[in-house]
């Protein structure tokens, strides 16, 4: 549902306009008799478009689209006018109105018009999203057994509407994994917002997710429309739900089972379709038990549960990631991309990346790609702090002697080339130029390696 705001000093045409678009398109709607009295609601509600007429005694139209631009806000305005000056609304386009109508358009094109402004204000914050976070993160990249069945997993759940929580390690890619449900989902034209339950400090998490009436508090000196209705008809992230205060879990759990929020400071209750994915990299189990996180929110979450794997356990799909990743800071540094020496790649692949997964693995190729100033980058370039590749079964994590950090990097090699080729132990072996696959078979446990 989305707010209208219909400006026409004429109170016949604004009450109306009002009316019908409440009545054929479902809107609510606010009215205003004049320029100023509707940059004041503009500064004070959650607004989604504007019907603004161009001729007004104390504000034109044409005033009101010049203070929008100097406030930044970029609510979409359809201008209307019932003197047929199409020259004038050409003015006010070039003044940033999203399109004009003429005042005896019939009210069906009205409303299909004030639709087409809210989905196209959506699709623009969208690409803004998209591109500032472009460069930022990895697609699902990978071609694993654990990545092959987490897309499957993905493609399970993509299309229903039911709430799904993503577990996993910090920096294994769960937002990502979010996305993905939502991309792939009839939800993919919708909006995607994603709220981070560390990232918004306690007093500011109820509004933040539900919104605020303008005085609910010191500083809210205008209403504020929350995650969730901002999310309305999409999908909303709510990225390590378990570090919601309790407070916020209770008002979460309600929205959830009744479908309807109630902003803070507020009294009315707002319809919102939101399809809900939590993440988290708690055990909420333990945090149930030891009472920091509501139980019946945690049955109302996980309805459905999708595990992201950690890197160590898909270390085959590394040297795609490596690929990746150069392209993308290459991209990002305005660069050619460079080229990783088989002996950096073979000991980024036997790393076990436990300190921050792919996050960890990105930050190490930028250094990687900034460390050298050649085409290739060789295992010199590696900083000091990622640490020993992991030790082999009966070894020490160190590295220590040769023996031991030849029998580590034939470990890593090994289970790469299981990975690979899916545990299919003849392809594997081929793959390495043994002879058969009993002579795999023997590395294999020598080095304590099972499916």
């Amino acid at each position: 549902m989305s707010l209208v705001l219909i400006v026409d000093d004429i109170a016949a045409m604004r009450e109306q306009y009002a009316y019908d678009l409440a009545r054929l398109g479902g809107h609510e709607t606010l009215t205003a008799a004049g320029g100023r009295a509707a940059l004041d609601l503009l500064a004070d509600e959650p607004i989604d478009c504007v019907i603004l007429d161009l001729e007004m005694p104390d504000l034109d139209g044409f005033q009101v689209l010049a203070e929008l631009k100097r406030r930044g806000l970029r609510t979409p305005v359809i201008v209307y006018t019932g003197t047929g000056s199409y020259d004038r609304c050409t003015r006010a386009v070039k003044l940033g109105a999203y399109a004009f109508l003429a005042k005896d358009e019939p009210l069906e094109r009205v409303v299909q018009e004030v639709e087409n402004a809210v989905q196209w204000a959506r699709l623009r914050d969208e690409v803004s999203r998209l591109r500032r976070d472009s460069g930022k993160d990895s697609p699902l990249v990978g071609q694993s057994r654990a990545m092959q069945e987490l897309r499957t997993r993905i493609d399970q759940l993509a299309a229903i509407p039911s709430a799904v929580l993503v577990v996993g390690e910090s920096g294994t890619g769960k937002e990502l994994v979010a996305r993905q449900l939502h991309d792939r989902g009839p939800r993919a034209r919708q909006p995607l917002v994603a709220v981070n339950g560390a990232a918004l400090p306690e007093s500011l998490a109820e509004s933040e997710l539900f919104g605020h009436e303008k005085g609910a508090f010191t500083g809210a000196d205008r209403t504020r429309r929350g995650a969730f209705e901002s999310a309305d008809g999409g999908t909303l992230l709510i990225d390590e739900v378990g570090e919601l205060p309790l407070a916020a879990q209770a008002k979460l759990l309600r929205v959830l089972e009744t479908g309807r929020v109630t902003r803070v400071g507020g009294s009315r209750e707002l319809r919102v379709d939101v399809r809900t994915v939590a993440a988290t990299n708690r055990d909420l189990d333990a945090d149930v038990h030891a009472g920091r996180f509501r139980e019946d929110l945690l049955f109302r979450l996980n309805v459905h549960v999708i595990r992201v794997p950690a890197l160590r356990e898909r270390l085959s799909d590394v040297p795609l990631l490596c690929d990746h990743f150069l392209a993308v800071v290459a991209d990002r540094f305005g660069q050619k991309p460079k080229t990783l020496l088989p002996e950096t790649r073979e000991r980024l692949a036997a790393h076990d990346w436990h300190r921050n997964n792919v996050r960890e693995l990105r930050n190490v190729i930028e250094r990687l790609v900034i460390a050298s100033p050649g085409d290739l980058i060789g295992p010199e370039a590696i900083p000091v702090d990622l640490g020993p590749a992991p030790a082999a079964a009966g070894g020490q994590a160190g590295g220590g002697t040769l023996r031991q950090q030849k029998a580590q990097a034939e470990r890593a090699i090994v289970l790469a080339a299981l990975e690979r080729h899916q545990w299919h132990i003849t392809g594997a072996a081929a793959d390495l130029g043994l002879a058969d696959h009993s002579s795999l078979l023997k590395i294999m446990r020598r080095h304590g390696l099972k499916r």
